[in-house]
């Protein structure tokens, strides 16, 4: 039997760029489905970078703009899958299908007062363009299946840091820290049913755009924590921060730019226009820290469970003033990345979606219901094809002819 390729493309909140990879399917089915073969990133350049951020942005955005990129973003994803290949030696008729996530510009995770504002979600980066952009199958679009039966459309990666870290009896949060933070909960005994995943908040959404400002745009993060491990942290800018009304909220909850985006920020930054600029660095940073901790208080470490891990991935795993204070602040967990499993930090999400959007062509369910809040597991994704030969290849997963 043939071997089956897939891509996973992931473009997330923090905005730093397109994650890519190509991965292969195993045929020995006790392991886990899929290992990379090959990866990168593309950043977006500061042109697209703004665009994006002022259409993330609820009191900025234009429709037009909205509209227009997302057929935009469809060319530069296939343009990204193309590189992808090149840098792999392989061709599109090697590919089965791409599974892309999308850029989030929109999250509304809880109903409205209208009659019409139900929740959503909205993705761009449009799929039958990336298809007609490489030839290939493309599945994407997921979120909205699970906010269908009540689900709040994340957090996803629940999926796969359970099909990762279920087996071997321990305790673990395994906690993403990119532009937000999200945790999934993995019980000792790999009970599905008692999964918990959540968004403890902002992860370095906050702290970039903070960075950036304060330097112009000359730095757009703060590499492996270095400012944050200059300042002090402000009780008086911690204690605002922390009493933000998102933290009050129960389960299930989600979040994104929408709460903590770019109007969020300047507010904070002209409030507090006193504070020195690495003491308000380290205090951002300090936020993550603190939130994600009271996040496990809350709701993870309750009726006597005690955690035996916690696995950090995404770009705060490479923010050591963060791994540092988490470590601090929860002395009897051990604190680890998910690099030390041999799984890469900069391209775990990619793979997540890549995994999905193979049970999406094969019929399976590929959410979890406790993570998300969904009243039953559903199957996530859309497939699009713009030409033959694209949809043979798809089918042929489903068919078992390679």
């Amino acid at each position: 039997m043939s071997k089956v390729y897939g891509i996973g493309l992931m473009s997330g909140t923090s905005l730093d760029g397109i994650d890519a990879v190509l991965v292969e399917k195993n045929e020995d089915e006790t392991k886990f489905p899929f290992r990379i073969i090959e990866s990168l990133t593309e950043s977006y350049d500061e042109e697209i970078y703004e665009s994006i951020m002022r259409i993330c942005d609820p009191e900025m955005a234009m429709i037009e703009e909205v509209s227009a990129m997302n057929m935009y973003l469809g060319r530069k994803f296939g343009a990204v899958v193309h590189k992808l290949l090149e840098k792999a030696n392989k061709k599109a008729d090697d590919i089965h299908f791409i599974s892309s996530h999308g850029q989030t510009i929109f999250h509304q995770p809880i109903e409205g007062k209208k009659r019409y504002e139900l929740k959503n979600t909205l993705q761009i980066g449009d799929l039958s363009v990336l298809s007609e952009e490489t030839g290939i199958a493309v599945v994407g679009d997921f979120r909205t299946a699970d906010m269908a039966v009540g689900g709040q459309g994340a957090p996803l990666v629940s999926y796969l840091d359970y099909l990762l870290f279920s087996r071997d009896g321990k305790a673990r949060a395994v906690q993403n820290i990119g532009g937000i933070g999200n945790v999934t909960y993995i019980p000792s005994d790999g009970d599905i049913s008692q999964v918990k995943s959540f968004d403890t908040g902002p992860g370095n959404m906050v702290i970039d755009a903070v960075v950036h400002s304060l330097t112009n745009g000359k730095l757009t993060f703060d590499c492996e924590g270095k400012i944050a491990k200059q300042g002090k942290v402000n009780e008086e800018v911690l204690t605002h921060l922390m009493d933000h009304e998102y933290f009050q909220i129960p389960l299930p909850k989600t979040t994104g730019r929408e709460l903590f985006g770019r109007s969020f920020t300047t507010r904070l930054m002209n409030e507090f226009s006193h504070v020195s600029d690495e003491d308000l660095i380290t205090t951002v940073s300090e936020w993550t820290v603190v939130s994600i901790v009271k996040g496990y208080q809350d709701f993870i470490e309750v009726d006597g469970i005690k955690l035996d891990e916690v696995i950090i991935g995404g770009g705060g795993s490479f923010n050591l003033y963060l791994l540092d204070r988490l470590q601090q602040k929860m002395p009897h967990t051990k604190v680890r990345t998910i690099d030390d499993f041999g799984i890469s930090s900069s391209f775990k999400e990619a793979l997540a979606f890549a995994v999905m959007g193979y049970q999406t062509i094969q019929g399976k369910e590929n959410q979890i219901p406790a993570a998300t809040g969904a009243e039953r597991p559903v199957i996530m994704g859309k497939i699009a094809y713009s030409q033959p030969a694209a949809y043979e290849r798809v089918m042929s997963i489903r068919s078992g002819i390679r």
